[in-house]
């Protein structure tokens, strides 16, 4: 009898400890998911390259300023400053080297729920568009380089490369365009991993002659080696106006994230500063 009674509380103890292994195997697992989870990046430009690019020896500059009203306040990794609740403001300063090159520096500055603002990093970026729309008419294709250095509340790879692929076609009424994008982290520990990769897609209207109205679609899908699931990547769409008269040119959208790991509302902006 006594040894039944022993047997008994045993298997009672091996089955309490299997079921506390197996939930903490998948807490585990849940906080991995988490960590995996495709969050929006810093939201320093919002924007679908197309076939802009300064003339020769030609300055430029730019304000892209976005702001997240309501936003995804689950963090990807420990540290990070989430999109939520923040103002950015990030001028573009760029430079055309050739017929077909452009350099280009973003300064993005962030303005945290505390009321604080900050230098976030820098990115330096190269345009190379060899295929241009004459008279706005036809196809062109491109790509743009961006190397990144962010502080770690903006990036947990603080370090960055950027290949940004530029395709498209216009006429005098309607433009489409997409920008399949891979970013690798190149910090160390990062160097040797799968792109991250984030797939932009625009299609506008033109409505009067200065401006265009239309839609710009950001889907960030994690690594290429590792998709995740439709629920947990990054996806927005925006309703945006273009205006395109001097003296002032600009890009003003409203977003609505798809689905919950999305920042639910961003507002952005990109401002032409003329000379």
């Amino acid at each position: 009898m006594d040894l039944l009674l022993s047997t008994h509380t045993i298997m009672k103890c091996n089955l309490k400890n299997s079921w506390i292994q197996k939930s903490t195997a998948l807490g585990l697992l849940f906080l991995m998911g988490l960590t995996q989870m495709s969050h929006a990046s810093l939201l320093d430009e919002v924007q679908v390259y197309t076939d802009d690019i300064n003339e020769v020896g030609e300055w430029g500059l730019e304000l892209h300023l976005n702001r997240t009203p309501k936003g995804n306040l689950q963090a990807s990794y420990i540290g990070e400053k989430v999109n939520a609740g923040a103002t950015r403001l990030t001028p573009e300063i760029s430079f055309g080297l050739s017929r077909t090159l452009e350099a280009g520096l973003y300064l993005p500055l962030v303005q945290g729920v505390d009321g604080k603002m900050e230098l976030a990093g820098q990115k330096w970026r190269l345009k190379w568009l060899p295929l241009k729309a004459e008279q706005n008419q036809g196809w062109f294709a491109g790509l743009n380089t961006e190397f990144s250095q962010l502080k770690y509340a903006f990036s947990d790879s603080t370090r960055s490369v950027e290949v940004r692929t530029i395709l498209g076609w216009k006429n005098e009424d309607w433009l489409l365009a997409t920008n399949p994008v891979f970013g690798w982290s190149v910090s160390k520990g990062y160097a040797h991993q799968s792109p991250d990769f984030t797939l932009g897609l625009k299609v506008a209207k033109r409505w009067t002659q200065d401006s265009s109205f239309g839609f710009e679609y950001y889907n960030g899908t994690g690594r290429l080696n590792e998709i995740q699931p439709n629920a947990l990547q990054d996806r927005t769409l925006y309703i945006v106006w273009d205006h395109e008269a001097e003296p002032l040119r600009f890009n003003l959208g409203i977003g609505k994230g798809m689905n919950a790991n999305s920042d639910a509302w961003t507002l952005k902006s990109i401002i032409e500063v003329p000379f």
